[in-house]
């Protein structure tokens, strides 16, 4: 196994660690502090966590057999950092007064584009002869 192989599958087993980790935080600890908007917004940080941490193993398995570039793994890791994080801190913001966390919304969307990018190209370089 290459060395890009082993961290794209130790990175998605962690984040989905962690992606559990935080799901029973918010089933169990802030479903009852967060109104229905915001608990909604830390469940979809959570799944598209998730979604891209199987990503980075999918990723790392398709490694074996196929020579992808090293910036598939930098978008999904930038996209998901970004993208989970800010909707994160959207949502534990709303337990603050007046969300001062709430303009994060406007870089959301960088991560999703991130995420976007490189799923484009993964599916690009693994059809490419």
């Amino acid at each position: 196994m290459n060395s890009l192989t082993q961290r794209s599958i130790f990175t998605g087993s962690i984040l989905a660690a962690i992606a559990v980790a935080l799901g029973a935080f918010g089933a169990h600890t802030l479903r009852p502090l967060l109104v229905t908007k915001y608990f909604d917004i830390f469940e979809t940080a959570v799944r598209y966590q998730m979604y891209h941490a199987l990503a980075f193993i999918l990723f790392g398995l398709t490694l074996q057999y196929k020579a992808l570039p090293k910036i598939i793994y930098f978008l999904f890791l930038i996209g998901i950092i970004i993208f989970s994080s800010t909707l994160y801190a959207i949502a534990l913001g709303s337990l603050m007064e007046n969300n001062p966390l709430k303009w994060l919304g406007a870089v959301t969307p960088l991560g999703g584009i991130s995420l976007l990018s490189a799923w484009v190209l993964y599916a690009y370089y693994s059809v490419k002869k």
